[in-house]
């Protein structure tokens, strides 16, 4: 299916036998065994994740919108799913990319007039000819087909003048078990670095596992074997991304978040500009 290439006798028959066998009750385990497809949004889905899905044989299809658009501005097809890519555009409205800033712009029937006694913020939101500025920098491929790789709010240009988009970045850490969410600093800076918020559950039993004593959260993240495990994450993704896009330093957050936390939204995302600012010192820390 990825390959756009018909599957061959043999291959369906395996495919038959491995659903027999053990795919069936791995559906009903997790409660899709009555579903032809499944649709996901709102933030990135691992490309991993949606090839596991079609291993399952039920395709996961990314579609991506906002309030402004009233529901999806694309999505992917079940006839032709590219993992880490949001679709072509629907059929009832049009996406092109700005030719400067690469900014995704939708127009069509179902974008939004504007916003409501607000006619400054919605000329700067609507162009002229009817274009939505969304704020998500993307890309497009040959077939029609959408990435997108940052928000235009949260680009960094370092100190050399190379553009960076750090949730690139960040969706890379977060795809490791041991980390839950990452923030990527870098802004007017010589380099970059990150802020790591662990996986306790994963991190805890990795200690256990190998032996390494902690006496609690802050202690657990502390632990030099810890540090290391976190380093071997990062240069993993680092081998991924340019010499300049790449993470040189990092520290842990030490305190166990919850959702009533004010660094934490209600889904349990760092929130990146109180994060920077609570924890300001330790940054700098990084670029002394």
């Amino acid at each position: 299916m990825l390959a756009g290439q018909p599957v061959g006798t043999a291959l369906k028959a395996q495919f038959t036998l491995a659903r027999w066998l053990a795919l069936d009750n791995v559906r009903k385990m997790i409660g899709i065994h009555r579903a032809r497809f499944l649709v996901t949004g709102a933030a990135p889905i691992s490309p991993d994740l949606v090839k596991w899905y079609l291993a399952l044989g039920v395709p996961m299809l990314e579609v991506w919108g906002m309030t402004e658009t009233c529901g999806a501005a694309t999505g992917v097809p079940a006839t032709r799913i590219k993992p880490g890519s949001i679709g072509p555009a629907a059929g009832y409205n049009e996406v092109r990319l700005d030719p400067v800033t690469n900014e995704i712009l939708v127009r069509g029937p179902n974008v939004f007039k504007g916003y409501l006694n607000l006619p400054d913020k919605t000329a700067e939101t609507i162009t002229p000819d009817g274009w939505l500025h969304t704020g998500d920098v993307g890309q497009v491929d040959a077939e029609g087909y959408f990435r997108i790789t940052d928000r235009m709010k949260d680009i960094i240009i370092t100190a050399g003048g190379k553009n960076i988009t750090p949730s690139e970045l960040e969706n890379e850490l977060k795809f490791s078990p041991y980390v839950t969410d990452a923030v990527v600093i870098g802004d007017r800076r010589p380099y970059l670095s990150v802020i790591i918020m662990i996986d306790q559950e994963n991190v805890e039993k990795y200690a256990q596992d190998h032996d390494v004593p902690f006496s609690n959260y802050a202690s657990l993240t502390r632990a030099p074997e810890v540090q290391q495990l976190i380093q071997d994450v990062i240069d993993q993704v680092n081998t991924r991304f340019a010499r300049v896009e790449q993470i040189k330093k990092f520290f842990l957050l030490d305190t166990q978040l919850s959702a009533e936390d004010e660094e934490l939204t209600p889904t349990m995302k760092l929130k990146r500009q109180l994060v920077q600012k609570k924890y300001a010192e330790r940054i700098e820390a990084m670029y002394r």
